[in-house]
């Protein structure tokens, strides 16, 4: 019998209300999103500041900002949907099940408690460890994140911490619950080299060991091409692309995916660069049909007044452009009119 999938997300909408001093917005951060993640599975999820990969993850485990509400879909997590816990069950889940590990650490630490103690928050809520066994489970954890000397370090505070330490204390707070999900959102950005390194073969041992699912939401194309087997790319609220990291690196479908993958790969052979034009569209004021259309060298005159319908590739590898709709191969767009 085949597996369920460890988390599953089907046709899920989150909108944030906003007022811009003048009139009310609504802005569609993520609009119609479904994917699928097997168990102990590396996925990335990849695209420009603001196409809602945050958001994405913050509707997962329900912890959106007072301005975000999810308005339609489901979130199964082994089966159960999580869009239908109380508060309080959710509670249970967060930290327990599914961990999420911040970009800037003094997001996640509390300046004015001891390292020791945040740790031990999560473990005594969940595990209900006391005493000599949670001091145990909290040098373990430390010396888990390469944290030398846990005795001493359990009883600083944040403060007293290089940036790399406390982004590998906010490790060890994810892992304390022995968590079924965890979910990186752009954790090594404020890290250097040697440092991410360093935090990115952590979580790999920590995987291998474990079969913890990962989840990376990056910038970083390398950490996708180190640490995922599967990406999913997002621009404006949407999934435009999903594939094997193999499949995108070697012959990406979406342009907007080929963008992304020009301007970072550029980077080593500036005559190679090729940056996507223009700038991502305002999510309260999307263009018509593709949101994409208006930065996009292959544009079709349907893609800008119909929205694009999902094509199945091959497996599991899907894309949401005109190029491919239909029968699933690519469509020459010079002979169909270009702008």
């Amino acid at each position: 019998m085949e597996q369920r999938p460890i988390l599953q997300v089907e046709d899920l909408i989150t909108n944030f209300v906003t007022f811009d001093g003048v009139d009310t917005r609504v802005v569609r951060a993520v609009d119609k999103v479904s994917f699928e993640v097997p168990h102990g599975d590396r996925v990335a999820l990849i695209g420009e500041s603001g196409c809602g990969k945050s958001t994405l993850a913050q509707s997962i485990l329900r912890v959106l900002p007072p301005s975000g509400h999810v308005r339609g879909g489901r979130i199964w997590f082994e089966g159960e949907d999580l869009l239908a816990k109380t508060p309080k069950e959710m509670t249970s889940i967060r930290g327990r099940e599914i961990s999420m590990i911040l970009q800037d650490p003094m997001m996640s630490l509390n300046p004015v408690f001891t390292i020791g103690n945040q740790i031990a928050e999560g473990i005594i809520r969940h595990l209900d460890l006391q005493d000599k066994k949670l001091v145990e489970r909290i040098e373990e954890l430390l010396v888990a994140v390469n944290i030398s000397q846990p005795k001493q370090r359990m009883k600083q505070y944040p403060h007293e911490m290089s940036g790399g330490m406390r982004q590998r204390v906010v490790g060890a707070i994810a892992l304390s619950c022995n968590p079924k999900i965890i979910i990186a959102d752009e954790a090594t950005t404020n890290l250097d080299v040697t440092i991410q390194l360093q935090f990115l073969n952590l979580l790999k041992h920590i995987h291998d060991e474990t079969g913890v699912t990962l989840i990376f939401i990056t910038h970083d194309l390398g950490i996708v091409a180190e640490m995922c087997r599967r990406v999913l790319v997002m621009y404006a609220g949407k999934i435009v692309e999903e594939a094997l990291v193999t499949e995108v690196f070697d012959n990406p479908a979406h342009p907007y995916a080929k963008g992304l993958l020009g301007a970072a790969f550029g980077l080593q052979d500036l005559s190679r660069r090729t940056p996507i034009s223009g700038e991502p569209p305002d999510l309260a004021n999307l263009p018509p049909g593709c949101s994409f259309h208006p930065r996009c060298p292959e544009t079709l005159d349907i893609c800008r007044s119909q929205e694009p319908p999902e094509t199945i590739l091959s497996g599991s590898r899907r894309v949401r452009c005109w190029l491919y709709a239909g029968n699933g191969e690519r469509k020459d767009f010079r002979e169909t009119g270009n702008a």
